[in-house]
């Protein structure tokens, strides 16, 4: 902003922890996706007819990973200077580890997708 404060997400910075959390929110989700596929076959022979649990489970990853996305985003495209980014100063590499957050996040979406989606199309345990 021009007097000086800076909104909340232009304080965040990313740096490689950032890098490492749409991927681990993936991991997460699908242990937990195996974890309860798992439980409910043993405990019950089928899967639930409605599994709010694993829809609140699902929606979370998808948010926390859509967040990440999202704050990457707009790191990346601070208006200071273009692409390509590829000097060795600070923020030529603050770029391109935003950059590199968004394709990860962009991926880790369409995984916790994909492993969601078996819940949907099968109805028992085999």
């Amino acid at each position: 902003m021009k007097d000086g404060r800076e909104k909340w997400h232009e304080r965040l910075k990313v740096t490689l922890w950032t890098l490492i959390v749409p991927p681990t929110v993936w991991a997460a989700h699908f242990l937990f996706s195996y974890l309860w596929a798992a439980i409910s076959c043993a405990k019950a022979g089928r899967f639930a007819t409605f599994p709010w649990l694993f829809v609140i489970g699902t929606v979370l990853a998808l948010a926390a990973i859509a967040l990440s996305g999202w704050i990457a985003w707009h790191q990346e495209r601070m208006a200071q200077t273009p692409p390509p980014h590829e000097k060795g100063t600070d923020i030529d590499r603050l770029r391109f580890l935003a950059k590199s957050t968004l394709l990860l996040a962009g991926l880790s979406f369409v995984a916790v997708l994909f492993t969601a989606l078996p819940v949907v199309f099968l109805g028992d345990c085999l």
